[in-house]
């Protein structure tokens, strides 16, 4: 019995064998790309020269290099330091629950916008609610100084002499109430772009079962918009420890110092203002590994996200699935 070899392609070439014939083919978008890698390779890769200062003593006579080398030594300073569990708790605590409530917000809110009838409608009260991502942080922050202030605040006034944010527990929920507030119109934009590729046969199926406002939004658009839902989810679980340094270090005071004292915060302090170098390099290199980390991380299941919607279209252009009115 004779049989034939199958044929074998030739091994494609690798490294710069592959490389060269790119460049020369696409020459003009190479040329292009120089001062993009220019600016990421001296912004970029040319600082990590200073990391090993987190491995260092720093001495201004020897620069970053010639100092004496010690090890992990400042890790273990900043994991034993009593400070350590309650910066991480607020770190977390601070990230997690403006992550939370920044990523349903927006939900909500492009839900009820996509509901309005009247596109000029929808228009005002999207440019209404995105109007404040474009205010500055320090505005933000001197607007809640003013609401809040326990004299003449526009919220102090019912207050009394109490002062919120001189309040250690409610320094978070002023953080995250805000951060929605300036951030959910701006963030909604994403979802409206998923919701207006809805298929209108879909809604015309649904209606025709007699399905409602609630059942349209549970039965169409919740569905549609989960792929996207899923993406930015994964995106943002990389930023959980990475609280914003600016607006959590203007809204500290020393009665809520103890619990707005982010690895951000903390870092600075300890630098810029209590020139300890090296130690700070050390935690700030701990949060950068730690976000890479959680960046990477990537939630079970989420990849089936599209085919479910897609599953769920074709059901109601099929007519398999209906909707009653409960």
């Amino acid at each position: 019995m004779s049989g034939s070899i199958p044929a074998v392609a030739p091994a494609k070439p690798r490294g710069l064998k592959a490389t060269l014939p790119s460049v020369s083919r696409y020459w003009q978008l190479w040329l292009l790309s120089i001062p993009a890698l220019f600016f990421v390779g001296l912004f970029a890769y040319v600082p990590m020269w200073g990391i090993q200062l987190a491995f260092r003593r720093f001495e201004p006579s020897k620069g970053i290099t010639g100092g004496r080398w010690m090890g992990l030594h400042y890790f273990r300073q900043f994991f034993s330091s009593p400070m350590f569990a309650d910066i991480m708790k607020n770190t977390f605590t601070i990230s997690l629950s403006t992550l939370v409530m920044g990523f349903i917000s927006p939900i909500v809110l492009a839900l009820l916008i996509n509901q309005l009838g009247s596109s000029r409608v929808k228009g005002f009260v999207q440019m209404i609610t995105y109007m404040p991502h474009f205010i500055s942080t320090v505005v933000i922050v001197a607007m809640i100084s003013i609401f809040l202030n326990p004299g003449n605040g526009l919220l102090g006034r019912f207050l009394g002499d109490t002062s919120l944010l001189g309040n250690p527990a409610w320094f978070a929920p002023i953080y995250w109430i805000t951060e929605v507030w300036q951030h959910t119109g701006w963030n909604c934009i994403i979802y409206l772009a998923a919701l207006s590729s809805v298929n209108t046969a879909l809604y015309e199926a649904a209606k025709i079962d007699g399905a409602g406002r609630l059942q349209l939004i549970r039965y169409v658009d919740v569905p549609t918009i989960l792929p996207t839902c899923g993406i930015l989810l994964i995106m943002n679980m990389g930023s959980v420890l990475s609280v914003g340094f600016e607006k959590v270090y203007l809204m500290q005071n020393a009665l809520n110092a103890g619990a707005s004292e982010v690895i951000s915060t903390y870092t600075y302090k300890i630098g810029i203002l209590g020139s300890q170098f090296e130690y700070s390099t050390a935690i700030g290199l701990f949060n950068t590994l730690t976000v890479q980390y959680t960046d990477q991380f990537r939630l079970p299941g989420a990849g089936q996200l599209h085919f479910e919607a897609d599953l769920q279209h074709q059901h109601f252009l099929k007519g398999d699935c209906h909707v009653s009115i409960t």
